[in-house]
C-alpha cells in the first residue's frame, strides 16, 4: 500500500463524500479530483466545511459516507508515515509548544524522512523552504517571538520542506500583507509544476521534477482567480461549481453563494478581480 509509483491519474479523490459531527452535517456528497501539476484552490463563505473538505482529501478525516482516494487506494489504507511522506499539511492554527528556534520547526517538515534516502537531501531541502518564503534570517529566532504573519511563513516553509507529492494549505495567506501574499501564492504555483523552487543549492540537481497536486483554502478571491488552476465553490456543506477560474469566478455565481453584490472584472495584467459592489456610504 506504500508505493506512490503506482499509475493512477488522479492524486486525491472524493467520491460522493459527506462527513456528519454531532448529527450535523458539514459536507454533503461531495466528488472532485485532485491532480499532479495544478494548484486547486477551495473558496466559500465562513463555515461553510472548507477545512473540513481539506481533511477528508488528507485522510485525516473519515468521511461518513462515501470514499477517499489516495493514489486510487482508499485513504484509511495507508499507514500514517506513509501518508506523511506523500502530503503535508498546512492548519490555520500556527502555535507551537516549546521554545523552539524558526530553523528547528522548519526542520519539523522532514521528520518522516528520517531513516531513508530522502534525508539526504534535509538541508538542501530546509534552505530552498525557508528561502523560499522569505525566512532565512529569522533562522534563530524563538518561534513564538514572531509576529503573526512570520508564524504563518515560517510554518509554510516547515510544510515545503517535507518536500511531498502533495499540499494541503488552509488559508496560508490569511495572516500575510500584500507582498507576501503573492510571494506565498507563486511559492505554491510553483511548487504544483516542478519539486522545489529555483533556488540555487548543490543538491538541487539531486532532485528529480515531478508535478505536483496543491489544495489550497483562499479567502482572497482575487487571488484565487490570479493563481489558481481550478477552483471549487463550497457553499453550506456542498460543491456548488468546480472549473478554471473563469467558468467559477462569475458575478451572478459568487454573489449568490456570499449573499453580497460582486462585481468581477480583469485587472491590466489579464486577471480576475472580485470586489464588493458599493454603493454610497453613510
Amino acid at each position: 500500500m506504500n508505493d506512490w509509483s503506482l499509475p493512477h491519474d488522479t492524486l486525491l479523490e472524493l467520491r460522493e463524500v459527506s462527513v456528519v459531527r454531532s448529527k450535523r452535517s458539514i459536507v454533503t456528497d461531495v466528488s472532485l479530483a485532485v491532480y499532479p501539476g495544478e494548484v486547486f484552490a477551495l473558496v466559500g463563505p465562513n463555515g461553510a466545511g472548507k477545512s473540513t473538505l481539506l481533511g477528508a482529501l488528507s485522510g485525516e478525516i473519515t468521511p461518513s459516507t462515501g470514499q477517499a482516494l489516495i493514489k486510487g487506494v482508499p485513504a484509511k489504507s495507508y499507514r500514517p508515515k506513509a501518508l506523511s511522506q506523500f502530503r503535508a499539511i498546512l492548519l490555520q492554527s500556527n502555535q507551537v509548544s516549546f521554545p523552539f528556534t524558526v530553523s528547528q520547526v522548519v526542520e519539523m517538515g522532514r521528520n518522516p524522512w528520517v531513516g531513508t534516502m530522502e534525508a539526504d537531501h534535509d538541508e538542501a531541502s530546509i534552505a530552498r523552504a525557508m528561502q523560499s518564503v522569505g525566512v532565512t534570517d529569522l533562522a534563530s529566532r524563538r518561534f513564538g517571538e514572531l509576529s503573526g504573519g512570520e508564524k504563518a511563513r515560517v510554518s509554510l516553509a516547515r510544510v515545503l520542506a517535507q518536500d511531498t507529492d502533495v499540499l494541503l494549505l488552509d488559508e496560508p495567506t490569511a495572516a500575510l500583507d500584500l507582498h507576501h501574499q503573492d510571494r506565498v501564492m507563486r511559492v505554491i504555483r510553483r511548487r504544483s509544476r516542478v519539486a522545489g523552487d529555483p533556488v540555487d543549492t548543490d543538491d538541487r540537481s539531486a532532485i528529480p521534477p515531478r508535478p505536483r497536486g496543491v489544495v489550497v483554502v483562499v479567502h482572497d478571491l482575487s487571488l484565487a482567480a490570479a493563481y489558481a488552476d481550478r477552483v471549487g465553490l463550497i457553499v453550506g456543506g456542498s460543491l456548488v461549481a468546480v472549473g478554471t477560474p473563469e467558468e467559477v469566478m462569475t458575478a451572478d455565481i459568487l454573489s449568490d453563494a456570499y449573499r453580497v453584490p460582486l462585481d468581477v472584472t480583469r485587472s491590466v495584467d489579464g486577471h480576475l478581480t472580485v470586489v464588493p459592489t458599493r454603493g454610497v456610504i453613510d
